[in-house]
């Protein structure tokens, strides 16, 4: 990373800004920021660093990153500055053909009695997976080739949506916890790129 940001300040006399996301998590929201952050005036290099579920927040923490998007109520934000981008419901996801997909709408209840679709297990800010009966999953392409397998269904964000494929379905979840999708960043920075970057998104 400090290579990345001695290569942005040589070339334009400014710090890039490394920004860490959850590879497969808010694609449109994301690509949307970086085209509008591009277009201020004085805007630095952003280097995205993809990265796995419930990695972006320990990049922010341990300075590898300067700010991140971060999803509550998931990932923790205390200690951290935020502004909200938005909110969304949830939908669970499941392999084409299962007998929920026709319907309209599910609740948690639901979804949690599933007959051998057991519910991932995301590895926790520590990196350690908690136990249950359910797979290991690192990251998203991981996820759906395992619910398009039959292995496993997971409750997502609705913006999942975009990234899946004609193997999997989708169902809202009516009960399920809103997630509301922040932009995080240390409380102690005083970066201008990091301010302009901010300021960008809560105007999206």
């Amino acid at each position: 990373e400090r290579r990345v940001r001695r290569a942005a300040l040589a070339a334009t006399g400014h710090a890039g800004v490394v920004l860490a996301t959850k590879a497969g998590a808010s694609s449109e929201l994301l690509s949307k920021l970086l085209d509008a952050y591009a277009a201020e005036p004085g805007a630095v290099t952003v280097d995205v660093l993809l990265c796995g579920i419930g990695e972006q927040e320990r990049l922010l923490r341990d300075g590898r990153a300067d700010v991140a998007l971060l999803h509550r109520p998931f990932d923790a934000t205390v200690g951290l500055d935020t502004e909200e981008l938005c909110t969304e419901g949830q939908v669970v996801v499941l392999p084409a053909g299962h007998a929920l997909t026709d319907r309209t709408s599910v609740r948690l209840a639901e979804v949690t009695e599933l007959s051998g679709l057991p519910m991932p297990r995301w590895p926790g800010s520590d990196g350690k997976y908690p136990d249950g009966p359910g797979p290991q999953v690192r990251d998203h392409a991981q996820l759906l080739q395992l619910i398009a397998l039959g292995r496993a269904a997971a409750v997502l964000p609705d913006s999942c949506r975009a990234q899946l494929r004609g193997d999997v379905s989708a169902v809202p979840v009516l009960d399920a916890p809103m997630v509301t999708t922040v932009i995080a960043w240390p409380p102690h920075s005083r970066s201008r790129a990091v301010a302009g970057l901010v300021q960008t998104a809560t105007r999206l």
